[in-house]
């Protein structure tokens, strides 16, 4: 056996690929996890079918999970992998246009049967010819090595110990990339702890992987990524489903109030309800309703009862919440409405992200009901937006739309822990007093005198002696809270809601420009954040200068945004969708954004939104 060798890589961009049965997001999991044990930094994007079992082996069928990670700050999950995982005939096929050349490919070739190979087109194997003669190509016939590994278990079907292929896989990239197998270990004796046998057969495979590239003559190179350099703490790698959920948790507790979550499954929004299922004992109470209509219905009902209401949803959900929506900014009650925004219109593309419902939360009810919207820029700020959110609903008793999408909620990035002493105080404090006095100068409630800096009206928990008040979706009189058909009463209320969004207290927009030179900004706003970072990095590297700056705050929007606009020659806005947020900024503004814009079900990328850049800088600069 010749020596093997070791070799330091500063980045890699690994992306497993299979069929959706192959257990790619598992296997993709188990590697971020690992990886972020060393200490590396790293962003993740899970890419899978909307159907609980595609046709197996087709095109349609193939999921993917790439992982990108560094031994310094990561924007993006990668352009383009540096090494491709494919499980079958299917996936390389899938996945061979988005590698560069020299890329290295991992094939199981057990799958390149004539069959598969029929299914997705090839007419002779590809293993065969010189088509791949441009990539490192190592074909390892995964699935019957993993089989003969497992020969001693009787107990299992040969079904079974196929299964167990994806463990074999995981255990070889480990071994490629210096990960340790200890932490997967630990989980599948969680997962299998009732399956005895295929808790063993799954262990087996994973150090039969691990010892396959240890001892095979195929691959003679081991690589090793450092550590990258981080602020001390404790860390743990997290979704951005599960830092919102997490974040809305610790906003109840800084609030001093319990969470109520009124939710209806769907998809990429349903982990949210997962996870605060699993939190009860943190004081929140989760309710799994009939449909979205119901859930939004008892989020509302548990704010008006003294609760932080959450609900939680996406794409076409947010359209069936849209009139209680409206009734909540009636009733100026706090309800906090999370929306995982998808590939739509109607069911769309479910699993795969977008940012098109951004016109609907600003504008998609009846009459005029304005609302506060936000958007976190990466997974780990999902934690921080969540907070944020509560904070304006709390304070402003309004309902809050926090915009996250499926690029957010299934990606994944090394988190550190805050202490619960270092978040904003988000205290509460009911009204349990009369709040005015009637004309024979008795104390008396009124339910819609307001806060002269808010404009929130008061937060009286039914039941409060002497605070006995009427809410409904009728016109209410100013001040009393009585029902009013008065012409000029309700011009005045619509105005005044209308005022107290637009006067939330937000931060200013905060511009990056190294040079301080720059004459074009790039304007982003949610999961855009990492790719147009990445892509600002790559054009100043060239020499060349570009400033950027990001909106976390959408309704209302930051009062110096104005000014940072008009300051530059050009103004770029990339957004997964048709201009959204380009139409709002020219409507607003009057300025001449320049948009670009891609609706693929994917995040753009670093090297096309340098390009993007570049394009316009040479216009600007001509």
């Amino acid at each position: 056996m010749s020596k093997k060798h070791s070799q330091a890589l500063d980045r890699v961009v690994i992306r497993f690929a299979g069929d959706s049965g192959d257990g790619m997001q598992l296997t993709g999991e188990r590697f971020t996890a690992e990886t972020a044990s060393l200490g590396n930094d790293l962003s993740t994007l899970p890419n899978f079918p909307a159907e609980i079992r595609a046709p197996q082996g087709t095109l349609p069928g193939v999921s993917s999970f790439q992982l990108h990670f560094a031994d310094h700050d990561v924007l993006t999950p990668g352009d383009a992998p540096d090494v491709l995982v494919a499980m079958n005939p299917a996936a390389l096929k899938a996945n061979l246009g988005d590698l560069p050349r020299g890329a290295t490919v991992i094939v199981n070739t057990d799958e390149f049967t004539k069959r598969n190979l029929a299914k997705v087109g090839y007419a002779a194997s590809p293993l065969d010819d010189e088509s791949l003669a441009s990539w490192q190509v190592h074909p390892v016939p995964l699935t019957s090595i993993t089989v003969d590994a497992l020969e001693e278990f009787d107990s299992l079907t040969r079904k079974d110990k196929e299964r167990a292929k994806n463990m074999f896989a995981l255990g070889l990239l480990a071994w490629m990339y210096s990960r340790s197998l200890e932490g997967t270990e630990k989980f599948l004796q969680s997962k299998f702890a009732k399956l005895p046998d295929i808790l063993a057969a799954n262990i087996k495979a994973l150090h039969a992987g691990h010892a396959y590239g240890e001892t095979t003559e195929a691959f003679g190179v081991r690589y090793e990524i450092a550590p990258a350099p981080m602020p001390s703490g404790t860390y743990r790698n997290i979704t951005g489903n599960v830092a919102l959920a997490y974040g809305l948790v610790a906003a109840a507790h800084r609030a001093g109030i319990p969470l109520t979550l009124g939710s209806y499954p769907i998809t990429p929004a349903s982990d949210l309800l997962h996870t605060l299922s699993g939190l009860k004992r943190f004081g929140v109470m989760t309710l799994q309703a009939e449909d979205e209509i119901a859930a939004v219905g008892a989020a509302l009902g548990a704010s008006f009862g003294g609760s932080l209401g959450v609900t939680t949803t996406s794409g076409p959900g947010l359209a069936l919440k849209a009139e209680t929506i409206g009734l909540a900014v009636s009733l100026e009650l706090p309800l906090v409405v999370v929306d995982v925004q998808r590939g739509g219109p109607s069911t769309g593309l479910p699993t795969k992200t977008e940012q098109s419902d951004l016109l609907q939360a600003m504008f998609g009810r009846n009459g005029e009901s304005p609302v506060a919207v936000i958007a976190p820029s990466t997974p780990i700020d999902c934690f921080d937006a969540a907070l944020d959110a509560v904070r304006i609903a709390t304070a402003y008793r309004t309902p809050v739309i926090l915009l996250s999408d499926g690029y957010l909620a299934n990606g994944s990035e090394p988190w550190l822990v805050p202490s619960i002493g270092d978040l904003p105080d988000l205290t509460v404090e009911f009204t349990t007093e009369p709040n005015d006095v009637d004309a024979d100068g008795l104390p008396m409630f009124h339910g819609y005198k307001r806060d002269p800096e808010t404009l929130a009206r008061p937060w009286a928990v039914p039941g409060t002696p002497g605070l006995e008040h009427r809410v409904g979706g009728i016109e209410k009189a100013d001040v009393t809270g009585n029902i009013s058909y008065d012409p000029a009463n309700h011009d005045h209320m619509v105005r005044t809601r209308a005022a107290k969004i637009a006067g939330i207290t937000v931060p200013d927009v905060q511009v990056d420009d190294p040079s301080g030179g720059a004459n074009t900004l790039v304007l982003g706003w949610g999961s855009t954040f990492g790719p147009i970072q990445a892509a600002a990095r790559l054009v100043r590297a060239g020499g060349a200068q570009v400033a950027t700056a990001h909106l976390r705050h959408l309704n209302p929007f930051p009062a110096n945004l104005e000014a940072v606009l008009k300051a530059y020659d050009r103004v770029i806005v990339p957004e997964m969708n048709l201009g959204q947020l380009a139409m709002l900024l020219r409507s607003k503004y009057l300025v001449d954004i320049k948009s670009h814009t891609a609706v693929r079900g994917l995040p753009f990328t670093a090297a096309e939104l340098a390009t993007v850049i570049t394009d316009h800088l040479e216009e600007v600069n001509l």
